[in-house]
């Protein structure tokens, strides 16, 4: 199942290096590098990355990607909202996919690190659905950690910043 803010939605990518259907391929990061070496074709590429990646090996070829899908091994291991975060930051302009068994709480965290999308395990779709993870989302109006925009958006940072205003205000 892939999912984005809106709900499931249509997967144009395959991880076939040579899709079908007019889908784009979703290759790994050896073989994108041997590809990109001899492609003409124009048609839009992405990888998947460990959650472990260095962003600093992708960051040359951050302009030639259309998609990052970086995978998740578990729900519990939350370096892939790293990983996206640091990929946001060094301007990758495309989609960022996450891959793996995550959860519906994680959905607006996602999000926030710079996620576009979720794309979850037949295990894991077959038991979270999709009115379940829009639901998580739409639950959350504030949210604790920082994502990966530059501006305030956490409620410390909220906080922090009503309390410097509190402070000027106040001739302090």
């Amino acid at each position: 199942m892939l999912l984005d803010r809106n709900g499931t939605k249509p997967d144009i990518w395959s991880r076939a290096e040579t899709p079908q259907d007019g889908a784009h391929p979703i290759l790994s990061w050896e073989v994108f590098l041997s590809r990109r070496q001899n492609d003409a074709t124009g048609v839009p590429l992405g990888v998947e990355l460990p959650n472990s990646f260095d962003p600093a090996a992708v960051q040359a070829h951050l302009g030639e990607l259309a998609l990052i899908a970086i995978r998740f091994p578990a729900f519990s291991d939350g370096r892939g909202f790293t990983l996206a975060k640091r990929l946001r930051r060094l301007d990758f302009a495309g989609t960022l996919r996450a891959v793996g068994p995550l959860i519906p709480d994680q959905f607006a965290y996602a999000l926030a690190c710079g996620f576009d999308e979720v794309e979850l395990p037949e295990a894991s779709a077959s038991r979270q659905t999709s009115a379940q993870w829009t639901a998580a989302l739409a639950a959350r109006s504030q949210i604790y950690q920082r994502g990966y925009a530059s501006e305030a958006t956490s409620i410390l940072d909220k906080r922090r910043l009503a309390r410097a205003e509190n402070t000027q205000g106040a001739g302090i």
